[in-house]
């Protein structure tokens, strides 16, 4: 059967070029694979980079770079503005109530770590219990159980049910006098459910648990407002936001962030420092020990620009415009099966083909130019749960097309054949 023909976007073509936009992105004009054009569909584990953010960042490492905070020369006053303006531009671009609850760190992994070890090793005692989320990436539960191992808590999970959907009645249920913490993803990386975080949060709340949401696959997709939100921490990566690698941000709640001891000691994150005792300076600068990805946290500034130039709310119309066609244009694929089929659902397909391991369908797919990921995508409580050892994902993003979503079909038509 062949792949359905591209159905009119819900957004107008004159609101969302999708054309116009891929000319920004130089890698998917000037890379061929086997011959064949870039069919990038990976945007889960890292985005591209257009060439206005690529512009921004040789900008700076050509005429702008120098340490921040601490020259009174002109290049490192000018790098020490440049810094901080993006530092405002992730403040207005979440709705962060704050400039000082924005917190630069490396990742969305390191952000979660901070939390973790500076709240949680200060707040958490023996029989504490925190609650996670089936759906997690690694990266928000190994931090979570070396400071529950550690300070003799206890992890309760929040199940998933057949679709991908969490059970809110069931993590309602997961709450005690004992519940101290809970840290549940946005958009699961290995799905692409949308979580009822608002809910999740208020629920958490009425408890009086504060809660952390790993936003990693959100922010790059869908408008984020943490104070409508209501989370305590918020965190994401550059990266997979058409920004660098090597930078992420942690929000967090100033009156929360102010309890909360230094994760890292070094320069910059003090007040005074003698051999007898050191007083540490305030929020955010006590959690940015050391010079931190100055050259990262600009670009990253100028991603968030280049995105909002777009238009968070058409950004996520089209995409799911793309998911919507994607599934129709896989569903007649004989033996494939979507794993995640929750109604509300960010730009992923998690395919599983009988009698084929997914990295062999990774493999030959590659062979036609097209980029999945295949494996547990570091989320492997969730392969577990729907009993595979690994899917073959396509993540889209606002400059993939539904001629490259056919590319795929036919190329997963193909290795269906050849294993028939």
């Amino acid at each position: 059967m062949n792949a359905p023909a591209p159905r009119p976007l819900t957004v107008p073509p004159a609101r969302l070029d999708v054309e116009r936009i891929r000319k920004d992105f130089p890698i998917l004009a000037n890379v061929e694979v086997h011959g064949k054009p870039l069919v990038y569909l990976d945007n889960a584990a890292s985005s591209q980079m257009p060439q206005p953010v690529i512009d921004r960042w040789l900008r700076y490492q050509t005429a702008e770079h120098a340490n921040i905070h601490r020259g009174v020369y002109y290049l490192s006053e000018l790098a020490t503005a440049e810094y901080d303006a993006a530092k405002r531009r992730v403040q207005k671009f979440i709705n962060a109530a704050s400039e000082r609850e924005i917190i630069v760190t490396s990742g969305t992994t390191d952000s979660i770590n901070l939390v973790a070890n500076a709240y949680g090793r200060k707040f958490f005692r023996e029989g504490d219990e925190i609650i996670l989320s089936q759906l997690e990436h690694h990266a928000n539960i190994v931090p979570w159980q070396m400071v529950a191992e550690e300070r003799g808590a206890r992890i309760r999970v929040i199940p998933c049910s057949d679709a991908g959907e969490l059970d809110i009645e069931a993590y309602q249920k997961l709450f005690s006098d004992r519940t101290k913490f809970v840290a549940i993803t946005h958009v699961s990386n290995a799905l692409g459910s949308v979580s009822p975080a608002k809910e999740m949060v208020a629920i958490a709340h009425r408890h009086g648990v504060p809660v952390l949401v790993d936003g990693a696959q959100a922010v790059p997709h869908m408008r984020v407002d943490v104070q409508d939100l209501g989370a305590d921490f918020y965190a994401f990566s550059g990266h997979k936001m058409c920004g660098p690698t090597g930078v992420g941000i942690l929000y967090g709640r100033l009156p929360l962030l102010e309890k909360m001891p230094p994760y890292r000691g070094g320069g910059d994150m003090i007040r005074s420092v003698t051999f007898e005792k050191t007083t540490y300076a305030d929020v955010p600068a006590r959690f940015e020990a050391g010079t931190p990805p100055i050259a990262a946290a600009i670009t990253l500034g100028a991603a968030i620009d280049y995105l909002e130039s777009i238009g968070m709310d058409r950004i996520a119309a089209y995409e799911h415009e793309l998911l919507e066609y994607g599934m129709e244009a896989v569903s007649s694929i004989p033996g494939l099966r979507v794993i995640g089929t929750a109604p509300n659902k960010a730009g992923v397909l998690s395919m599983v083909l009988d009698d084929v391991h997914p990295h062999d369908i990774g493999t030959l797919l590659n062979h036609d130019g097209v980029a999945i990921r295949t494996g547990h995508h570091c989320a492997q409580p969730v392969m577990q749960r729907f009993g595979v050892p690994a899917t073959a994902r396509a993540s889209f993003a606002f400059y993939n097309t539904f001629a490259e979503i056919d590319a795929l079909a036919s190329s997963l038509r193909r290795v269906q054949k050849l294993f028939a």
